[in-house]
This record gives C-alpha cells, sequence and structure tokens, in this order.
C-alpha cells in the first residue's frame, strides 16, 4: 500500500507536462518537459505495452542524474492507469548503459551531491521492484555497473547473443557496492562476487546460465522475442498480474512458512477478484476470458 501511494505521489504532474514520443507516432506517448531533447530518455505507448528508451548514445547512456529522473518520470507517469500492463526499457546505440556519470562524481561535487545521485539510483531500482506492472530490459550491447543493476533489476531481461556485462568499478577505484546488491540477488554469490572483485566481463550466455537474463536471442530477434513476451503479459488481466508481481517478491525474503501465510492470502485474495472468478469460469465453460482491466 505505501508502494502503491508513492506511486501515485510521484505520479502527480502539473501544468509543465505533455504528452510526446520521440520516433514514429504512436496511439499515446508519455509525457516530458516542454524543452524540445531536454530529456534524456524517450517513451511511447501502445496497446498497453510503454516503450522507455534510454536516448543518450553519446554519452554511452550513461545515468547521469538527469537519466535517472527522467527514467523514474517515464516509470512514474500514469503508473495506475488499466491501460500500461507493461514497460520495456531498452536504449540506442552499442551501449546500453555505462553506469553513473563519473564526471558527477569527481570531488568538485559536494557529497550532498553525490549522496543524492546514488539514493535517486536507489530509488529508481526499488521502484522497478515495486511497480505495479511488470518490467522488461531489452539489452543489446554492453551493460556495466549500474546499467548492470538495472538489468538486475527488472523483473524480465532480454539481450542478444552479442550483449556482455559487467560491475567494473574496481579497476577505477570504485567498487560497486550499490550494483552488488541487484547483482547478488539475480546470480550466485560466486558468480557475483568474481564480477565484482575481477570488474571482468561475462558473455550473454553466461548471464544467461546464471540467472542474470530470462533469454537470449540473436540480435535481429531481440525487438520481436520481448515484444511478444510483452503482449502476452498486456493480454492478461492487469489486476491479477499486478497482485502476483507484489506477494512475489513479499514472499521472497521471508522463511518458507511466512512465505506460504503471505501468498495463501495473496490467492484468497485472488478468488475473491472479478477477474479470478472471471477467469475460472471461463476455464470451466471452455470459452475465453473477459478481463475487466
Amino acid at each position: 500500500a505505501m508502494a502503491a501511494a508513492g506511486l501515485r505521489a510521484f505520479a502527480t504532474r502539473g501544468p509543465g507536462w505533455r504528452w510526446r514520443g520521440r520516433g514514429a507516432p504512436l496511439s499515446a506517448g508519455v509525457c516530458s518537459r516542454s524543452e524540445p531533447g531536454a530529456r534524456p530518455t524517450s517513451a511511447r505507448q501502445r496497446d498497453g505495452i510503454r516503450n522507455i528508451v534510454l536516448s543518450d548514445p553519446k554519452k554511452r547512456n550513461a545515468l547521469s542524474l538527469a537519466m535517472l529522473k527522467s527514467l523514474q518520470t517515464d516509470l512514474l507517469h500514469e503508473s495506475e492507469s488499466k491501460d500500461l500492463r507493461v514497460i520495456i526499457i531498452s536504449a540506442e546505440g552499442p551501449v546500453f548503459s555505462s553506469g553513473h556519470d563519473l564526471k558527477e562524481l569527481t570531488d568538485e561535487r559536494s557529497p550532498d551531491y553525490h549522496a543524492e545521485v546514488f539514493q535517486t539510483c536507489s530509488e529508481v531500482m526499488m521502484l522497478i521492484q515495486n511497480h505495479p506492472v511488470p518490467i522488461i530490459a531489452m539489452v543489446n550491447g554492453l551493460a556495466t555497473a549500474a546499467g548492470c543493476q538495472l538489468v538486475a533489476s527488472c523483473d524480465i531481461a532480454v539481450a542478444s547473443d552479442k550483449s556482455s556485462f559487467a560491475t567494473p568499478g574496481v579497476n577505477i577505484g570504485l567498487f560497486c557496492s550499490t550494483p552488488g546488491v541487484a547483482l547478488g540477488r539475480a546470480v550466485p554469490r560466486k558468480v557475483a562476487l568474481e564480477m565484482l572483485f575481477t570488474g571482468e566481463p561475462i558473455s550473454a550466455q553466461e548471464a544467461l546460465l546464471h540467472g542474470l537474463l530470462s533469454k537470449v536471442v540473436p540480435a535481429e530477434q531481440l525487438e520481436e522475442e520481448t515484444m511478444r513476451i510483452a503482449r502476452k503479459i498486456a493480454s492478461l488481466s492487469r489486476r491479477v498480474v499486478s497482485l502476483g508481481k507484489a506477494a512475489f517478491y513479499r514472499q521472497l525474503p521471508q522463511d518458507l512458512r511466512t512465505a506460504y501465510h503471505l501468498t495463501s492470502q495473496t490467492m484468497v485474495d485472488n478468488v475473491a477478484l472479478q477477474d479470478g472468478q472471471e477467469g475460472i469460469k471461463a476455464f470451466i465453460q471452455k470459452r475465453k476470458p473477459i478481463w475487466s482491466q
């Protein structure tokens, strides 16, 4: 409930916002500030699928404070709308994201500024997990440090076979401690620590083997496969998927008994939903369900 309240509070928009999407016009885009080309992300939405693109390839899609805030805005925009079913995060250029902008981390900036950078990054990563709809990373290229953290934080991650992943901060004297939070929850400890201690990259196939990725496909099939997954999710009951996502993450850190207690209650709540009853009755009556939202 707290997460939902936070989402609603963040999603409030003033008069300085408008709808737009880069590229081909779609039935709906995501709001952006009125200065043209000012934002380092672009977003568009169609048929329940929101595509958010990291759009600063000249800076290797570094997760600068501006990039993080822009990504946060695109994630939060009308996040409770029944028209939003799933989000895809992708990137322009050969680098998905190189992580934090190191120019923001020199001693020319104050410790308070550095704290804001890492706090905002942490909020974005937690937002992905607390968001009401599934979030898919579509990776075609290199994802390092906080960029690797972003991939690890998404619910599903699909990558091209030419992608690679690393936490190389140790090589420049800045250990990837915050990326390690997401990485250490996505892959086994010894895999995470080898990546963190050496900074050496792993291939897409290795990332798949260790659980950082859901699927690896040839680059020419990446968009098609990611959209196939997104369309399937978008065809389902938003309310049911949202309930299930929240319950999954809630039970994960619990002991077995507590996890079953929490999810048993979730199942009871799910059965009581209109879409829960519709799905059960449709199955019994051998017909397609008609979801309420």
